[in-house]
């Protein structure tokens, strides 16, 4: 992550931000204090798409039609 001055920005910034849409995070200070991060935006898609792989991942399969040999009750 690349941390820059206020001023920097200001005097480049469309540099910076070719930067950060390339996939860089941006720190912006100012008199050594941190003011904002920048970074590209996430899509919603791509996000929800990787959350479901993950979760597809770690799911398990089972049979929910067949029997189960349990009895229960029902609230009908």
């Amino acid at each position: 992550m690349q941390t820059i001055n206020i001023s920097e920005l200001r005097s480049n910034l469309l540099k910076y931000l070719e930067s950060v849409s390339a996939g860089e995070a941006i720190l912006v200070t100012s008199n050594g204090k941190v003011l904002a991060t920048i970074s590209a935006p996430i899509e919603p898609k791509s996000l929800a798409r990787e959350q479901l792989h993950a979760l597809a991942s770690t799911a398990r399969l089972h049979d929910i039609v067949s029997p189960t040999q349990v009895d229960w009750d029902s609230a009908l």
